[in-house]
C-alpha cells in the first residue's frame, strides 16, 4: 500500500500509525535513503493494500476510521486531496487494509503460472522482500529465488527438484506466506515469534527449481517443437507424465552435482528420459547450473532441500558432514515425525554436493508418504508436519 509524504512526516511515524514494524518500512523502501523523504513521495507500508470505499449517508473520516480500527491519519495518508469537511455520498475513498488472510492458495495443482502469480501477489503486499532470478530452464522459464531477512545466518529453502513432487512447491509457498503474515501481524506461529528470525536470518527460497518439469507433469507436453515431440518419445509415447521427475530433457535435476556424480553414472545406465538420467556431465542443464551458482554466491549456513515421498529426513555424505547436522535432524525429527537417516547409497544430489563442497549441514526432505505426485488430499497433513522443520530450520 502507498502513503503520500507530507511535511514532518517519518518511516517512524508510518510504523506507529499501521502497527508495523519499521525495519519492514525500511527495506519496502530500498530506494529511499533515511531521513530523505520529501512531500508528495510515494512510500510503500508493507501487510497492508488500500481498498475502495463508498461514501454513505452520515459518515464522516472518523467515524469510517473507528469502525475499522483506524487512525484517522490513517485515512489522510491515503487519500492526500482528502477535504474531510467535503465527503459526498457515493464519493470514493482508499481505505488502508490490514492482510491477515493468506493470498497462497496451496491445496490445489500447483503450475509454474500458479507460483509466479502469487509471487508477484506477494511481493505487492510485502515489498520488504526480494525475487531475483536465480537462472532459467531450458525452455527459457525464469527461476525465481526469495529472500527475506537482513541477518548473518543465510539458511536456503527449495523445492520441485523433481517434476512429479511439485507438491513440495505449494508446502513451501505456503509457509512463505504464513512467515509473512507473522511478521506483519506479530501472530507466533507455533508460540514462535518470527519477529526475531528477520534480523537473525537471510532466508532463501527456490520454490521451483524445474518449472519445465512440473509444468509437463500438470499439463502435458509444451506446445513448441522440437521439445514436445521428443518429450513424448523419451516417455516411450505416452502423454502421461506422472512419472516424470526430470526436467524438459530427460536429465535427472538432483543427479547434476560434482559430487560422486561417476558412482551415480556407473550406479544408473540409463539415457535420457522420465528419471534417474545423470546428464552427459556434471552441471550440464541450465536449472542445475543456477542452484549451483546461487548456493556459491549466497554461501549458505544450511541447506534443505524437499522433496517426496517416504517421511525420511537424509543428512550425511561420505561422513563429510559437520558435527552440528546430527542434532539438527534430531530437531527436525522431533517436530516432524519423520526418520532421520544419515545416508542411502545415492551420489550426486543438491545436499550432497553442499556437504562435499561446504562442510556445513545440508539436508534432503521426503515430505508425505505414498506414489509420487503425492495427492492433493495429503496437502493440510504435509504441511502441519514440515512446518516444525521450516521453523526449526530457521531457529536453530
Amino acid at each position: 500500500m502507498d502513503v503520500f509524504v507530507r511535511r514532518g512526516d517519518t518511516l517512524w511515524y508510518y510504523s506507529q500509525i499501521f502497527n508495523i514494524n519499521l525495519q519492514l518500512i525500511f527495506d519496502s523502501n530500498r530506494d529511499i535513503q533515511s531521513g530523505s523523504l520529501s512531500i508528495g513521495q510515494r512510500v510503500r507500508v508493507p501487510g497492508f493494500v488500500a481498498v475502495d470505499y463508498r461514501i454513505n449517508s452520515g459518515d464522516t473520516l472518523w467515524s469510517i476510521a473507528a469502525r475499522r480500527n483506524l487512525s484517522q491519519d490513517a485515512l489522510f495518508l491515503v487519500n492526500p486531496n482528502i477535504d474531510p469537511n467535503r465527503l459526498q455520498v457515493g464519493q470514493t475513498i482508499k481505505i488502508p487494509q490490514r492482510i491477515t488472510w493468506r493470498l497462497v492458495q496451496g491445496k490445489q495443482e500447483y503450475d509454474y503460472s500458479t507460483m509466479m502469480t502469487d509471487l508477484a501477489r506477494l511481493e505487492r503486499v510485502y515489498p520488504f522482500i526480494r525475487t531475483p532470478s536465480a537462472g532459467n530452464s531450458v525452455l527459457g522459464n525464469d527461476i525465481p529465488e526469495v529472500l527475506i531477512g537482513n541477518g548473518p545466518k543465510r539458511v536456503h529453502y527449495n523445492g520441485s527438484f523433481h517434476a512429479n513432487e511439485w507438491i513440495t512447491t505449494p508446502v513451501i509457498m505456503t509457509f512463505l506466506n504464513d512467515y509473512l503474515l507473522s511478521l506483519t501481524n506479530y501472530n507466533p506461529i507455533r508460540g514462535l515469534s518470527m519477529q526475531p528470525l528477520y534480523g537473525e536470518t537471510t532466508l532463501s527460497i527456490v520454490p521451483m527449481v524445474n518449472p519445465d518439469g512440473v509444468n509437463l507433469v500438470l499439463n502435458g507436453p509444451p506446445p513448441n517443437e522440437p521439445h514436445r515431440s521428443r518429450v513424448v518419445e523419451l516417455n516411450s509415447g505416452s502423454t502421461d507424465f506422472t512419472g516424470w521427475k526430470a526436467n524438459i530433457r530427460g536429465v535427472d535435476l538432483n543427479d547434476q552435482f560434482p559430487a560422486r556424480w561417476e558412482l551415480e553414472k556407473e550406479r544408473n545406465q540409463v539415457g535420457p528420459g522420465p528419471r534417474d538420467y545423470v546428464g552427459e556431465r556434471p552441471l550440464s542443464e541450465p536449472e542445475a547450473i543456477a542452484m549451483a551458482e546461487l548456493t556459491r554466491r549466497r554461501d549458505f549456513s544450511r541447506v534443505l532441500a524437499f522433496h517426496t515421498q517416504g517421511e525420511v529426513i537424509y543428512w550425511g555424505f561420505e561422513n563429510l558432514e559437520p558435527p552440528e547436522a546430527e542434532p539438527m535432524v534430531q530437531e527436525f525429527g522431533r517436530v516432524s515425525g519423520y526418520e532421520p537417516v544419515k545416508t542411502i547409497e545415492s551420489y550426486a544430489g543438491y545436499k550432497d554436493w553442499f556437504i562435499q563442497d561446504w562442510r556445513r549441514p545440508g539436508f534432503t526432505v521426503e515430505l508425505g508418504f505414498g506414489v509420487n505426485p503425492l495427492p492433493l488430499s495429503q496437502f493440510d497433513e504435509i504441511y502441519q508436519e514440515s512446518l516444525g522443520i521450516f521453523l526449526a530450520g530457521l531457529y536453530m
